[in-house]
């Protein structure tokens, strides 16, 4: 079962997202912020990251950069999430090295074709 690490401060979009998940077959680890985030990817191994970009504190951008440059995460796919739709967003995530994007409120259709893709089911 593919572990995703879905990386939420807002908890009705956690519990959305977890459930929906699960019922697809994922095991769903949760953090609510960027530190716990990097601190779960590098024990737990998660197969994919679910990254909202907008996180209290250390943001999902700088989140993002730090896993792909450590030799421990740097492998994981990560997909960055956020409700902000504008184009330098989009763009500030693959620069911090998101492997795709995708806006909020999340298409679950279409997020999951990204995450299929990812993993290559």
């Amino acid at each position: 079962m593919p572990k995703i690490l879905l990386v939420e401060d807002n908890e009705d979009n956690s519990d959305m997202l977890t459930r929906r998940l699960e019922r697809r077959g994922y095991e769903v680890m949760l953090a609510t912020d960027a530190e716990t985030a990097i601190q779960l990817a590098q024990s737990a191994g998660p197969s994919l990251i679910l990254m909202d970009m907008r996180l209290p504190g250390m943001d999902g951008w700088t989140a993002t950069a730090h896993l792909k440059e450590s030799p421990d995460t740097n492998t994981i796919p990560i997909i960055g999430l956020s409700a902000h739709a504008l184009t330098g967003d989009r763009d500030k995530a693959f620069a911090a090295g998101c492997d795709d994007y995708e806006t909020k409120p999340v298409e679950f259709p279409r997020l999951i074709e990204k995450i299929e893709a990812i993993l290559g089911k």
